[in-house]
């Protein structure tokens, strides 16, 4: 059977069903995405309100992750860099701290704030050359605890764990208590020091974008929602079941499996809120973060700090809760804005649209960088994919997708699909 004959099925169109896409391209397969949704991009994506691009959550590019540099063309991505540092809102001041090595501006702002000790400061340097130094896979084999349990270990004050780790890691892992495994804040302080933190021009579903363009032997379906995965059929909701060799199911599987019933991921939930605001109160592209730990608000930014491809009347702001909480849609806005000038003197400002993210990473205990091809394989012809499998990262979704790709492909050039199934499709 030609290589483009198989019926390749690869549920959800998000980066790790993009990514595994482009594999089996890339090895002569043509094979057919599944996406319930009506465009690509799983978790990343991008809309325009009102003249300006808002990804659904604030989200940015690590440049140093090892998957993106493989699979994506930052150039023609226009990505657009953060300064590595932050905007710290305490006790109605802001404060500004980064890394001087890598942006001479934030040498003397450093130098001179009071957020950390002067012994805080030497061991951040000191963090920075031993993570530099230790290699990826070594970090995923360390003992797992919690990251605030790791940044006490280091030895750094806890007014600095809670100015500044607290908020800025609370952001990324859309937790508020530093509960994610020591690895994962090892991982990614490591990649924020290699690379820097981007956002394409057009917003982050560029990426997705970029990735769907780059496929030439692929078909979409969309608008298309699966309610069952079985061995060699995927049954649509609504329609006739399809045919399938083989499919790999990019998204949880649990809800398309009947025996993964009970294994469905955990999930972490965030919010994000964008206003439009008369004038920027970072001037900047740094990140904002709240440090009093009684606030709402975990981080703000503003987007039209950065280069964007779209131009509104004014100011965009992306405001960032990571808390739990039961508020209804109009009493959080309220409490946002009143949060956003008590801690901010942020005012005048004029919501555009939330987005309530329900699985915004997944919760994941025993973290790892790396995954064989054969341990994405489920059944003989049903493989898995998805940042779940691995750690909650764009980096862990694109090596997924290619492992899982890869699974598909070794077991078709073994000859497995071809003795079990080639009578049933002659």
């Amino acid at each position: 059977m030609e290589k483009s004959a198989y019926k390749i099925h690869i549920i959800g169109a998000g980066i790790s069903g993009l990514i595994a896409a482009q594999v089996l391209e890339n090895y002569g397969y043509h094979p057919t995405i599944i996406e319930a949704s009506s465009s690509v991009g799983g978790r990343v994506k991008s809309d325009i309100i009102d003249g300006y691009t808002l990804d659904h959550g604030f989200q940015v590019l690590l440049t140093s992750y090892p998957a993106a540099k493989k699979y994506l063309d930052f150039d023609a991505l226009e990505v657009q860099k953060l300064l590595p540092g932050a905007t710290i809102f305490k006790n109605g001041k802001s404060q500004t701290i980064g890394d001087p090595l890598r942006s001479f501006s934030l040498l003397l702002p450093t130098l001179f704030s009071s957020i950390g000790s002067f012994s805080d400061k030497i061991k951040i340097l000191k963090l920075n050359i031993l993570l530099k130094k230790k290699k990826i896979d070594t970090i995923f084999k360390e003992d797992e605890k919690t990251t605030l349990q790791y940044l006490k270990g280091v030895g750094f004050s806890e007014e600095l764990i809670q100015s500044f780790f607290t908020p800025f890691f609370s952001g990324i892992f859309l937790e508020p208590n530093l509960e994610t495994s020591s690895r994962m804040f090892e991982f990614v302080y490591k990649m924020f020091g290699e690379g820097f933190a981007v956002i394409p021009k057009n917003g982050m579903q560029a990426i997705s974008n970029q990735l769907k363009e780059n496929l030439k032997n692929t078909t979409f379906l969309f608008n298309s929602k699966v309610q069952e995965v079985q061995d060699n059929q995927i049954t649509l909701v609504d329609t006739a079941a399809i045919k399938s060799h083989i499919t790999i199911i990019a998204t949880d599987a649990s809800h398309f499996i009947s025996n993964l019933k009970n294994q469905e991921t955990a999930w972490k939930s965030c919010d994000t809120l964008y206003f439009e605001t008369p004038v920027k109160s970072i001037k900047k592209p740094l990140i904002g973060l709240i440090a009093d730990k009684n606030a709402f608000i975990n981080n703000i930014f503003y987007p039209t700090s950065i280069n964007t491809a779209t131009k509104g009347n004014k100011e965009l702001l992306s405001v960032t809760i990571v808390k739990k909480h039961h508020l209804k849609e109009d009493e959080l806005i309220k409490k946002v804005e009143e949060e956003l000038l008590k801690y901010c003197n942020i005012f005048e400002t004029k919501f555009l649209k939330r987005y309530q993210i329900k699985k915004a990473l997944p919760n994941i205990k025993n973290l790892e960088y790396e995954i064989s091809s054969t341990e994405t394989k489920l059944k003989s012809t049903i493989f898995l994919a998805g940042d779940q499998l691995l750690n909650g990262s764009l980096n862990a979704a694109m090596i997924s997708g290619e492992r899982a790709a890869m699974g598909v492909i070794q077991t078709l050039e073994d000859g497995f699909i071809i003795d079990e199934l080639t009578s049933e499709y002659s």
